[in-house]
């Protein structure tokens, strides 16, 4: 893109650093730019693993400005590192009746703080499934669900092929060094470049943005 990186809107960014989440700033700011550059093209922004918001209002305030919707999805029952006893877990997120996962409560007020709950569809359910029954085409796709091998490839195979030519892949968590984490999405982000289909366009720590310029998974 020519000159400055575009910025959310202030009160955008005060409720990213205000939400529950992992993405630091300055990969939310390339995710941003990531996704106004995509919503140019008029279609929907996907992204996979919502947890509570905080990289959603991203891409709803990329998609308020382009004129698009972003779409979520999430069973919003929290990966395998939320779970009781992992190193992410967070009691707040408890379903205090069925001592279970629920972070859509949370997800939903974080979006409405922000008023931007006018540009998200969210769907509560699981990648696999929602990819088999999605018809529409999108600008981009933001794959940032499970990060085991069997999660990560299926959001992978289900949703690339929706995304159109000169759409954007955005992978979230590659750490090419696995003592900076697992590995998955940094195979899927390997294959996606061996395929012939993307070229790498933004590299933000673990930010990865891929360009699709080709057919092929």
């Amino acid at each position: 893109m020519q000159g400055h990186a575009p910025t959310p809107a202030e009160k955008t960014l005060d409720a990213f650093e205000a939400a529950k989440g992992f993405m630091p700033r300055d990969e939310g700011l390339a995710l941003y730019a990531a996704a106004v550059e995509a919503g140019s093209l008029g279609l929907p922004l996907l992204e996979v693993g919502s947890y509570c918001g905080r990289s959603t209002l991203l891409l709803a305030d990329a998609a308020r400005r382009s004129g698009t919707v972003a779409v979520t999805v999430d069973h919003h029952r929290g990966s395998e590192e939320q779970q009781p006893g992992w190193e992410y877990h967070d009691p707040e997120v408890v379903d205090p009746e069925l001592g279970v996962m629920d972070t859509l409560p949370t997800f939903r007020r974080t979006l409405h703080r922000a008023g931007l709950e006018d540009r998200v569809i969210a769907v509560v359910g699981r990648s696999p499934q929602v990819a088999a029954v999605w018809g529409g085409t999108l600008g981009m796709v933001f794959v940032d669900g499970g990060h085991t091998d069997e999660h990560a490839t299926g959001d992978y195979e289900g949703w690339v092929p929706h995304l159109v030519p000169g759409g954007l892949l955005a992978i979230h968590d590659v750490f090419p060094d696995p003592a900076d984490g697992g590995q998955a999405p940094y195979r899927i982000h390997r294959r996606a470049l061996a395929s012939g289909a993307f070229e790498e366009t933004s590299v933000t720590r673990s930010l990865r943005v891929l360009r699709r310029i080709g057919q092929g998974l």
